[in-house]
């Protein structure tokens, strides 16, 4: 990830959550979000991966992430799926699909992002990368190896 955007949507409204996601578009980057919604004690965490970049990550890592960890169980029998009603934001329109996690975001018919967790994102994305290296030649993955050593991770971030 080249830059660490985070973005805090405290009352997620129409003019708020659409200046979000168009951020995460015009950037072209993974942009963290945090959603505080009205009505739940808990705040949503999620990465918005603009389209073109989970789709490169997904070329590259073409398995699936794990559904389920030991830590996740308790939290997956409380809670049920939520309703696949689509919710407008202005010019977006976000489709959370009720298996998987995952909200599309889509603008004129367009699917531009999606909503992730934090952990199916970094998943992918260092699956990509190790997957992608396998293919670069030994002096060129030397040099990426050094690059990547000289970024900082996600958790310092």
């Amino acid at each position: 990830m080249g830059i660490q955007i985070d973005v805090v949507a405290g009352y997620p409204i129409n003019d708020e959550v659409e200046r979000v996601l168009g951020l995460a578009e015009a950037v072209g980057e993974p942009v963290t979000v945090t959603f505080l919604w009205e009505g739940r004690e808990e705040p949503e965490r999620a990465v918005l991966v603009p389209a073109a970049t989970l789709a490169l990550w997904e070329h590259w890592a073409p398995t699936a992430h794990p559904t389920s960890d030991a830590g996740d169980e308790s939290r997956a029998g409380t809670e049920k799926p939520e309703l696949a009603h689509p919710a407008e934001f202005g010019a977006f329109t976000l489709f959370r699909r009720r298996v998987g996690g995952r909200t599309a975001v889509a603008r004129g018919g367009v699917v531009v992002a999606e909503l992730l967790d934090p952990d199916e994102a970094h998943w992918i994305q260092e699956r990509a990368r190790n997957v992608r290296q396998g293919f670069m030649d030994p002096k060129q993955k030397a040099a990426f190896e050094e690059f990547l050593a000289r970024q900082p991770s996600l958790d310092e971030q």
